[in-house]
């Protein structure tokens, strides 16, 4: 089973190398299309918006198909996605290109979800979510930064030809050693009810601030890295590479915390990242101190994905798929406006102030946290 979930995991690396890559050449981009960097950012913000929108009709409409076949036909549209973007000659081309594979991002992402969580005993599922949520964290460790690094040493354009190159290994590697997992017959009505459970609304606005939160700043690292800290483009590449790295040990930690109590470690994470932009801002002009920063910024940021999905499958567990790919849409959405706000903040201030439009969306998250632990504790008396 564990070389299942592993599989998986290299499925998720993929996709995401495509998805997040983008961050860190965005002022790249930017530059050689002379777009404005808010206006870049629309590369990462209109890719989860697609998957935001359309996210649960897809996986529905997939619903029927072979769940091995269905995650190979999207690795191959996510290698013809990078192959067009390689080639493309003008911004519009290259956005267009980059909408194409979001359509069936969420088809991936549920199925390799709901597999790791269906697939172990109910107390392991944290665990094996996030071994699974480990393909994510490693692209940001290899991913991303190695696609600043290919931006730096050649073009923007080679690190669109690493995500082909990944996608194709990531592929093969599934087509050869994951075994067929035939598609189970479920009804759509059966699906839908879910949507009628109020506690699934709630963990899904507060998954929806706290992934905001974390892309408001995140999105625009690369940037700041460069205009706050004066980094070079090695140094830049260097700082992702740490910042990834750490996540893994903190996406560990978050599997192990949730797997003790979901609405502790929950609140633990909003808290502590709250932190880590506090000391961003005031630590943000000088280099020394902001890689100490990089290295507390991974390791809690990282567990976020993982500690919202919990939030949200936990509330609905009757229906592992479908709930993935409206956590999916909801993630996505919340990468969209956290980008987008960020994107706002940075035109109508600057760079430096990102890290106090996180903290605002933190606090908003960690006021419907108590409102929906004090309505318990309110129920339970």
């Amino acid at each position: 089973m564990k070389r299942t979930l592993y599989l998986l995991a290299l499925g998720i690396f993929g996709i995401a190398t495509t998805e997040f890559g983008v961050i860190g050449i965005l002022p790249q981009i930017a530059a050689h299309f002379q777009v404005t960097i808010d206006k870049a950012g629309w590369l990462l913000s209109a890719f989860a918006l697609v998957i935001a929108i359309f996210g649960p009709f897809m996986v529905l409409l997939f619903g029927n198909m072979d769940k091995k076949k269905a995650m190979l036909f999207v690795l191959s549209i996510f290698t013809i996605s990078n192959v067009i973007s390689y080639e493309a000659t003008d911004f519009n081309m290259l956005l267009i290109a980059r909408i194409l594979p979001a359509f069936l991002h969420p088809v991936f992402w549920s199925i390799a979800l709901s597999t790791a969580a269906t697939s172990v005993k109910k107390e392991d599922a944290p665990k094996a979510v996030g071994i699974v949520f480990g393909g994510f964290t490693i692209a940001s460790v290899l991913g991303v930064p190695l696609s600043t690094l290919m931006a730096d040493l050649f073009t923007w354009k080679a690190a669109f030809g690493l995500c082909v190159v990944v996608n194709v290994i990531s592929g093969i590697g599934m087509a050869i050693w994951l075994p067929a997992m035939p598609a189970e017959k479920v009804s759509y009505s059966s699906q839908l009810s879910v949507l009628k459970k109020r506690e699934l609304w709630t963990q899904l606005l507060l998954a929806c601030l706290m992934v905001s939160a974390m892309y408001a700043s995140y999105g625009y690292l690369a940037a700041y890295l460069d205009n706050v800290t004066r980094m070079s483009g090695s140094e830049i590449s260097a700082m992702l590479l740490i910042f990834g790295i750490t996540g893994v040990g903190g996406n560990w930690l978050a599997g192990k915390m949730l797997s003790k109590s979901i609405s502790n470690t929950t609140i633990v994470f909003i808290a502590a990242l709250a932190i880590t932009h506090i000391i961003l801002y005031t630590a943000g002009a000088h280099k020394a101190l902001m890689i100490g920063v990089i290295v507390i910024w991974g390791f809690i940021h990282t567990g976020g994905f993982l500690i919202s999905n919990i939030n949200v499958t936990s509330a609905a567990p009757e229906s592992p798929e479908f709930v993935n790919s409206i956590f999916t849409s909801c993630g996505n959405l919340a990468v969209t406006i956290g980008a987008t706000v960020g994107g706002m903040t940075i035109a109508r201030t600057n760079v430096h102030q990102i890290a106090w439009t996180s903290i605002v969306l933190l606090a908003m998250a960690g006021a419907v946290w108590v409102l929906k632990n004090g309505r318990q504790k309110i129920t339970l008396t």
